[in-house]
C-alpha cells in the first residue's frame, strides 16, 4: 500500500535537513563578533520600529547568550526571513573589526555602564573594574563593551609599566606622574562615555579584542 514518506524523527531541526551543509555550519560555536553583529541587526530593526522593547530584550538576550550559530539563525530569521541582508547569513563575520567598535548607546544605562568601565579603577578595582563590566553589562550591550575593553586594555598596560618602571630609579621617580595621568586619563573617558563619544587611550597595548 502506497502512502506518503514521513521525515525519520530527527530528520529535520530548525527547518533545515541534516543532509543540507548548512545543518554541519550551525552547529559550529560563535564567536563574540558573530553576537555583536546579530545585536546590530536588532538594534537597527528596533530603531526603525519593527520590535518593540520587550521583544529587542528579549532577542538581544538570546543573541548574546547563543553558543552555536544555529541559536542565532531563528533571530535572523525573525527579522529578514530567508534573506537576510548580508553576503552569506552564516557566519555573520568576515575579518572586519568587531561590530562593537562602532555600537552607539541605546539607553542612558548604556551611557553609565561604559562611564563605569573607566571610571571604576579610581576606586583601587584597576583592571578588575572594566573587566567586570566587560563581563556582566558587556554581554548585552555592545557599546558597554567596546568602553570596557578599551579601559581593561589601558589598566593592563598600565599595570605593565608598573612593573618595568619598578626596575629603575628613574621608572620609580616618573611612577607617580604617569599614575596620575592614567587617573585623568579615565575621567576624561569616563566623561566622553557618558557624552556618546568615542575614547581610545593613548600609548596603549590592546591584547582584549
Amino acid at each position: 500500500m502506497t502512502g506518503t514518506a514521513t521525515p525519520a524523527a530527527g530528520a529535520w531541526r530548525g527547518g533545515a535537513a541534516l543532509s543540507d551543509p548548512g545543518f554541519e555550519h550551525a552547529r559550529l560555536r560563535v564567536s563574540n563578533q558573530d553576537r555583536d553583529q546579530v545585536v546590530e541587526h536588532l538594534k537597527a530593526a528596533y530603531t526603525e520600529g519593527r520590535l518593540d522593547k520587550v521583544e529587542f530584550d528579549d532577542r538581544v538576550e538570546r543573541a548574546m547568550t547563543a553558543r552555536v550559530h544555529a541559536d542565532l539563525m531563528p533571530i535572523m530569521h525573525e527579522l529578514y526571513g530567508s534573506r537576510p541582508p548580508v553576503p552569506a547569513p552564516y557566519p555573520f563575520t568576515t575579518g572586519a573589526a568587531p561590530a562593537y567598535h562602532g555600537a552607539q548607546a541605546l539607553t542612558g544605562g548604556d551611557r553609565v555602564g561604559a562611564a563605569a568601565a573607566h571610571l571604576l579603577p579610581l576606586t583601587g578595582l584597576l583592571a578588575i573594574g572594566p573587566l567586570i563590566m566587560m563581563l556582566t553589562a558587556g554581554k548585552t550591550s555592545p557599546y558597554v563593551r567596546r568602553h570596557a575593553v578599551e579601559a581593561l586594555n589601558f589598566q593592563l598596560t598600565l599595570l605593565g609599566a608598573t612593573v618595568l618602571l619598578a626596575i629603575t630609579v628613574v621608572g620609580t621617580v616618573l611612577m607617580p606622574v604617569i599614575w596620575l595621568g592614567g587617573m585623568a586619563l579615565s575621567v576624561v573617558g569616563g566623561l566622553a562615555a557618558l557624552g556618546e563619544g568615542r575614547f581610545n587611550y593613548p600609548f596603549t597595548m590592546r591584547p582584549v579584542k
